[in-house]
């Protein structure tokens, strides 16, 4: 029985430079904190100048602490010692926040994700996945024997080559990916300098709003993909048609950096999740091989 999961080919990748793999390996257990003068100004919270209790700690050391909390995979009591230690090793007359704290604050710590930033064009990766909304007359429906209805959101993403999401959008389950992506597209703040896509993103619109940002196009044509003979046309795109249908379409993903899809034309994009476990980011490694 053949898999319908998992691809024929699976890229296989063999390390030749041992002695970098192996420092790079060794460098993992090296940890190195510091904190600057500014930095251990703003653990303390600033008054508020209102009646009642004040806060102990600034939102700057809740997020420190849950920031090196998700780093290290700590419970948060667990998280407490560690900055206790931390504070004790520099010499600091500090106090770390205790679990309790770090637990409550956390559902009220409003976080503003910062891009790193790389001196060059935003590398865009757009991809899609369907949410199921599950709700009472369902459960209903499969509890008493029947069968119920299902419904369906997709969430469309624009993750950039830092791993943030700089663009996304909630929609219904038959709208069109390449229809959705054109307002991505336009949304990026900011020069785009490539756009990643699977194949069902294969289209003139695409290629054209890509143009226009001054973007490069990184997308695997369709299987019935053809050359355009007739206006309107995308000269970037017939070039990729080209090359892929002189080298071979599998050849063509490894060469051009097309991303490799799955057999039904899927890609998961990686998502990073802040302290609440909440997908806040998503990381662009493996966006083509």
């Amino acid at each position: 029985m053949k898999s319908r999961v998992h691809p024929k080919h699976k890229t296989k990748y063999r390390v030749w430079n041992w002695l970098d793999y192996d420092r790079a390996l060794v460098q993992r257990g090296d940890v190195t904190l510091w904190l600057t003068p500014d930095a251990i100004a703003r653990l303390e919270a600033a008054g508020v100048g209102k009646r009642g209790g004040q806060l102990q700690y600034s939102d700057v050391a809740i997020e420190t602490a849950l920031t090196l909390r998700l780093l290290f995979h700590l419970p948060l009591r667990q998280m407490e010692g560690f900055l206790r230690s931390i504070f004790g090793m520099l010499g600091l007359d500090l106090s770390a926040p205790d679990h309790t704290t770090l637990s409550r604050r956390a559902q009220r710590l409003n976080l503003t994700l910062r891009r790193v930033p790389t001196g060059t064009g935003i590398h865009l990766i757009v991809d899609s996945t369907g949410l199921s909304i599950v709700g009472e007359g369902e459960w209903a429906a499969v509890k008493h024997g029947r069968r119920g209805t299902r419904g369906w959101k997709k969430l469309h993403l624009g993750v950039d080559g830092s791993g943030v999401i700089v663009a996304h959008a909630l929609t219904g389950g038959y709208v069109d990916d390449a229809t959705t992506a054109l307002n991505l597209i336009d949304t990026v703040e900011g020069d785009v300098s490539c756009l990643t896509a699977d194949a069902a993103y294969d289209t003139l619109g695409i290629y054209e709003a890509a143009a226009a940002r001054g973007a490069t196009v990184v997308i695997p044509p369709t299987k019935t993909a053809t050359v355009l003979g007739r206006r309107p046309r995308s000269p970037m795109r017939d070039c990729t048609m080209r090359q892929v249908q002189q080298v071979g379409r599998r050849q063509g993903q490894k060469g051009l950096g097309l991303p490799a899809t799955s057999p039904r034309g899927e890609r998961l994009l990686p998502v990073q999740v802040d302290h609440r476990g909440e997908p806040s980011r998503a990381q662009s490694r493996g966006a083509g091989d």
